[in-house]
Parts: structure tokens; C-alpha cells; sequence
């Protein structure tokens, strides 16, 4: 085929006196961006502002409730603003509460504290020190936290009576303990997992022993987990009810105990006002708790997962 032939057939399509048309097809035009990260972020924002407001709402109702005077504190005007404002619940419910909230104080405290010393041993023993059997040991540990409380609620009693602590701070203390060994154990086994062994090794070849290995290089970087330990212990202990009630007595029962005798007084006039300050009261500690070392909770709650 010569050129002028292609050439010929190349203007074939262009009309007889007039100009070359383009038979390219026009770009089309984009659709809108559906995922706009603007759009996105404003659209999560009110998510979660939606799900924040609905939590509140039973707080919102406690802590108006509270403010109540005990003439205006009633169900159907629960959502409304108190017309006098008054500290008459707060006040019945402090004293009401008052030796409860000693004894729970008495009780998470020392409970978390031991079970954060001794989980924190055992964690260090079975990652940094191994001996054979470790596994199996570890695992005897793991069985522990599958224990249903009821299970061995009869053969607890019977012992806290054979050792003549049925009924007091000391014997709800050492339950609470018994029972967070086993998760405070894993939280710090899975949590030193993650020092280097080389450290370690260092330590013992500079003479440090077992335990001033652990005094000098691992306790010091032991925060995030001794957070977690006691954020959990704290907040398990704080939070007991059937403990209290089983093996305790009105001399050591913590505020649950208390707070539920609140509800079930069988008085004529239920006061709610009383009740939802009682309520907001026995929560306080635990938020405080969360509050100063949430920071550390997820850090340290997720050591070791992405280990090996």
C-alpha cells in the first residue's frame, strides 16, 4: 500500500469542506469521592459522640437524682433538674457507706498490691529463670483463673474456719490474693517474655543472683504490668459481692455489701436520692484508679503478644 493511499483512507471519516474531526473519546468525568478523609473523620467523630451521650445518660440520671432533696427525687421526674439543690443524699449515703468504704479500702488495697509482688515473681521465675517442669507449672497456674468461684466457695469456708479466718479483713484478703495469682502470673510471664535475654545473661555474668537480677534490670521496666495487675486486682477486689457475703461478716463487709442493704431497706419511701449518691460513691475509687494508670493499661496488657 503506498502512503498517499493511507493517507487517503486516514481523512475518509472528515467531511467534504470542512475541518478534521476527532474521533477520540471525551475523558469522563470522575464520580465523587465517597471516602473523603474529611468526611470520614467527622462521620466516626459523631459516631462515637452518638455512643459517648448514651452511656452518659444513666450517669447523667445518677448524679441529678442525687442532688435531689428526697420530696423531688422520684422516677418520673428523673430526667428533670433538681428545683432545690441538695446535699441531703450525699450525706446519708456517706454515713451510710462509710465503714464499708474502709474495709473495701483495706481489702483491694492489700490484695492488689500481694498479688502484683507475687505474680510478678512468678512471671520473672517462669520467663528468665527456667527449670524443668516450667510449662507444666505455668499451665497449673492457667487452670486457676477457669475456677468458678461457687465451685470452691464450701471448701474455702471450711478452711478460713480451720485457720480462724472466716469472717474478716484478713481472710477476704488472702481469697482475693489466691484468686489473682493465676492472671497476674500470665500478665507478667507475658510481659518479661519480652526483655531481652542478653540482659539477663549480662547480669549473671557480672555475679548478680536471681534476685538482684530482678531488683536491679527487671523490676525497674515492670510498670506497664504492675498497672494492669493492679488496675485488674483492684478493681476485681473492689468490686466483690459474693466473697463478701459467704465469708465475711457486717464487721468486714466491704461497700457492695452495704450498698446493696441500701436498696433492699423495705422502708415506705424509697430514697432515691440516697441510693444514686450511694451508687456514685462506691464507683469513685475505681475510676480514680483507671484514671491515674489507664495510660499504662492497653502497654502493658498487650506485652508480649507480638512476641516470637
Amino acid at each position: 500500500m503506498s502512503g498517499g493511499a493511507v493517507k487517503e483512507e486516514g481523512l475518509r471519516d472528515r467531511p467534504r469542506g470542512g475541518p478534521a474531526v476527532s474521533t477520540a473519546k471525551a475523558p469522563r468525568a470522575r464520580p465523587p469521592r465517597l471516602r473523603d478523609p474529611r468526611t470520614m473523620r467527622i462521620i466516626r467523630f459523631a459516631i462515637l459522640m452518638a455512643f459517648l451521650l448514651v452511656f452518659l445518660m444513666p450517669v447523667y440520671v445518677l448524679l441529678v437524682t442525687s442532688f435531689k432533696p428526697l420530696q423531688e427525687a422520684d422516677p418520673s421526674t428523673a430526667w428533670n433538674l433538681p428545683r432545690d439543690w441538695s446535699t441531703q443524699g450525699w450525706s446519708s449515703a456517706w454515713e451510710t457507706l462509710r465503714p464499708g468504704l474502709e474495709n473495701s479500702v483495706k481489702i483491694a488495697v492489700s490484695a492488689s498490691l500481694i498479688s502484683a509482688v507475687l505474680g510478678s515473681l512468678n512471671g520473672y521465675v517462669l520467663s528468665k529463670w527456667r527449670f524443668p517442669g516450667a510449662d507444666a507449672v505455668f499451665t497449673l497456674f492457667l487452670f486457676g483463673m477457669f475456677i468458678p468461684y461457687q465451685a470452691v466457695m464450701i471448701p474455702l469456708a471450711g478452711m478460713l474456719t480451720d485457720i480462724e479466718l472466716v469472717g474478716t479483713i484478713r481472710g477476704l484478703v488472702l481469697t482475693h490474693v489466691v484468686y489473682g495469682i493465676p492472671i497476674c502470673t500470665l500478665i507478667f510471664r507475658n510481659y518479661y517474655v519480652t526483655i531481652p535475654d542478653e540482659l539477663i545473661e549480662a547480669a549473671r555474668v557480672d555475679g548478680a543472683g536471681m534476685l538482684r537480677t530482678y531488683w536491679s534490670i527487671v523490676l525497674p521496666v515492670s510498670g506497664p504490668a504492675f498497672a494492669v495487675t493492679l488496675i485488674w486486682q483492684f478493681t476485681s477486689a473492689w468490686n466483690d459481692f459474693l466473697f463478701a457475703v459467704f465469708l465475711g461478716a457486717p464487721d468486714s463487709w466491704p461497700v457492695t455489701v452495704l450498698l446493696n442493704n441500701t436498696a433492699g431497706s423495705g422502708a415506705v419511701a424509697v430514697q432515691y436520692n440516697q441510693q444514686m449518691a450511694s451508687a456514685l460513691l462506691a464507683s469513685l475509687p475505681t475510676l480514680l484508679v483507671y484514671l491515674l494508670l489507664g495510660r499504662f493499661f492497653m502497654r502493658g496488657l498487650m506485652a508480649g503478644a507480638l512476641k516470637g
